[in-house]
């Protein structure tokens, strides 16, 4: 029987041949280093070496995209080769270990001097892999339980100002939300655990309006505690939020790591939002870094139950096919061989959202599972937070009947008033 693997792929530039590298890559991440050892045997290899699976050969670079003192050492010049690459890895080298899975799969490759552009852009692991880490706690079917809200997306917010705000003035703006419909809000990522606003305070006031809410009309509004920062601070926080009657805590992924995220998972039963800031950083560079299908992957172990993907025709340099691509990639399952979809994610779009952006974001979902977040799409609304919220409604029902927004905007006043004010 066949060991069980997990496959990488990857962009790469070099000036030498592709394949080579392929080589150099798959030993360089597994049993192997730059010459053959005393110890590395020949059974050592057959049972914990990489393979490389394929090497497809692309359009060269006109130039490098990277430096690298190593080939300036050896005087070696373009042409600029570019390849997809696919190397399996051998499930019995990582073990149930996410740090080292992600290690694997990229650790050193980024510093090899014979590369001048290398981008991890997929991780493919086998269902048997995918079960031995976290699942969503709530994941799609649990945060529509939780809010209950079907067959429609999920209508949030963000709370601005960003910071400064104290939390009776931040609960009181909770309270505005609720009222005026709202299904999901979240805290700004800059927004944990500051002085004017400690979440051992926040928390309570702001969760007692949630209850309040809840007691008097049956609705739960959801409320994303941003409660990143060093991992026991976090199972802490995440136990007052659910004392308090809560269901979601925030943290920004790439600033908590994988194992952070990990170890918030295991404490709680919350849903975990995962916003992803910071991403750009490894993403932006067409030649460096990681592509988003590796990044929720190891996130994806990590346990998260949403996932950021950003927006369409937001303020964010990501175009209209990737966070497509992003959030078509959140809702399907995780291993290719998976037996249901009991570990998708839901996608969260925001930045710039507002009601005229709620057609392009449907197309891109590809259905109704998502959390549509408007801040200023909501609180800016000329008629307030209230008309906001039915702005997007109106805006959904029309969807739903085929009928365009313009048109719709006829009998819909709060839609009429997004369209003139957003659009203009």
């Amino acid at each position: 029987m066949a060991a069980e693997r997990i496959e990488a792929s990857y962009l790469i530039e070099t000036p030498l041949d592709p394949r080579k590298i392929a080589d150099i890559m798959a030993g360089e991440q597994s049993s192997g280093t730059f010459v053959r050892v005393a110890n590395e045997t020949d059974e050592l290899r057959e049972r914990a070496a990489a393979e490389v699976l394929s090497v497809e050969e692309l359009e060269p670079a006109g130039a490098p995209s990277l430096a690298s003192a190593y080939l300036e050492r050896k005087a070696i010049g373009g042409p600029w080769r570019r390849a997809h690459v696919r190397v399996a890895f051998p499930v019995a080298n990582i073990g149930a270990n996410l740090p080292t899975l992600a290690a694997t799969a990229s650790g050193n490759l980024y510093d090899l001097g014979e590369v001048t552009g290398l981008k991890l852009v997929d991780v493919a692991l086998p269902q048997a892999y995918r079960n031995r880490f976290e699942q969503p706690a709530m994941g799609v079917a649990g945060t529509r339980s939780a809010t209950d809200v079907h067959n429609r997306p999920l209508f949030g917010t963000i709370i601005k100002p960003n910071v400064g705000m104290r939390p009776h003035e931040i609960a009181d703006i909770v309270e505005l939300l609720c009222e005026a419909g709202i299904d999901f809000i979240k805290d700004d990522e800059v927004c944990a655990n500051p002085d004017h606003a400690p979440i051992a305070e926040r928390v309570p006031a702001v969760m007692a309006k949630v209850r309040a809410h809840r007691d008097r009309t049956g609705k739960h509004v959801m409320v994303a505690f941003n409660i990143t920062d060093e991992t026991d601070a976090m199972r802490r926080h995440a136990e007052l939020v659910e004392r308090e009657g809560g269901s979601c805590v925030m943290a920004s992924l790439n600033w908590c790591g994988l194992s952070g995220v990990q170890t918030l998972r295991r404490a709680t039963g919350l849903a975990v939002h995962g916003h992803r800031n910071g991403y750009g950083a490894l993403s932006r560079h067409p030649a460096l870094g990681i592509g988003f299908d590796a990044y929720q992957a190891l996130y994806r172990l990590a346990g998260v139950d949403h996932m950021h993907v950003h927006g369409i025709g937001g303020k964010f340099s990501d175009a209209a096919d990737e966070v497509k691509a992003a959030a078509r990639r959140c809702l399907r399952p995780l291993a290719a061989d998976a037996a249901d979809d009991g570990d998708i994610v839901m996608p969260a779009f925001s930045s710039g959202q507002w009601a005229g952006t709620l057609p392009v974001t449907l197309d891109a979902a590809g259905s109704a599972d998502f959390m549509f977040m408007a801040g200023g799409g909501i609180l800016a609304h000329p008629g307030g937070a209230a008309a906001g919220i039915r702005s997007l409604r109106q805006a959904w029902e029309a969807l739903c009947l085929g009928q365009p927004l313009e048109s719709a905007a006829s009998s819909q006043s709060e839609l009429a008033a997004a369209l003139r004010f957003f659009g203009s």
